[in-house]
Order: C-alpha cells, then sequence, then structure tokens
C-alpha cells in the first residue's frame, strides 16, 4: 500500500475516534444535565410537570446531537477503502441511528405542539 494512502488512513480513523469521542462527551454530558435537573422532580414531588418535559426535550435534542456525531464518525472510518462488507455494516448503523434519530424528532415535535413540515410533504407526494 502506497505511504500516502497508508498515512491518510491513519489520520481519518483518528479524525472518526475524535469524533467518537465528541459524540460520547455530549452523551454524558446530556445524561449528566438531565440527571441534575430531574433530581428536584424526585425530591419535591409538588413541581409542575413541565418541568419533566423540558427535561426530555432537552436530554432528546442532545441525544439526536450525539447520534449524528457517531454516524459521522462511522461514515469517517468507512470513506478510505471500504470492503462490502464495510459498506454493509455502515448502512445497517446508519438505518439504526437515523430511526432512532427520527423517532427523537417526533417525539420531540409532538411534545412542542409542531407538526413537522416533512410528514406533511411527504404525504403530498
Amino acid at each position: 500500500m502506497p505511504p500516502m494512502l497508508e498515512q491518510s488512513k491513519l489520520w481519518i480513523e483518528l479524525l472518526a475516534g475524535g469524533v467518537e469521542i465528541a459524540a460520547a462527551v455530549i452523551i454524558g454530558l446530556a445524561a449528566a444535565e438531565a440527571v441534575w435537573k430531574a433530581l428536584p422532580l424526585f425530591l419535591r414531588r409538588g413541581l409542575p410537570q413541565d418541568i419533566k418535559v423540558e427535561v426530555r426535550l432537552s436530554l432528546g435534542r442532545w441525544l439526536a446531537l450525539g447520534l449524528e456525531f457517531a454516524l459521522a464518525a462511522d461514515i469517517l472510518r468507512t470513506a478510505v477503502a471500504p470492503t462490502w462488507r464495510d459498506i454493509g455494516q455502515l448502512a445497517a448503523i446508519a438505518v439504526l441511528r437515523t430511526g432512532l434519530n427520527y423517532s427523537l424528532e417526533l417525539e420531540i415535535a409532538r411534545e412542542e405542539g409542531r407538526v413537522l413540515t416533512c410528514a406533511a410533504r411527504a404525504s403530498s407526494d
């Protein structure tokens, strides 16, 4: 294998690792923030339930962002000289993560009382 290709594979793998670490940090911090905000709900039962909805929405948004970063890391890993097996694995991961992300977005939209414009466009096609 030419040294330039080997070097670029190494850099892309390092970049993918960095993006994956960013995804883990985003998700970890989001979970910590959600726990911190949810603690008063457990300690003082009389608080309005709007706080619970806000915690769920905030966590959902951060999880969606973390999933996007994780998918970006997977795409980077598959970008250099992929095999058909790598492409198949990426496709499966992309479908699962995109489906989860879509479900999160639907839940967020429902909780915020918004109508998804993309769903309206899809039904009119």
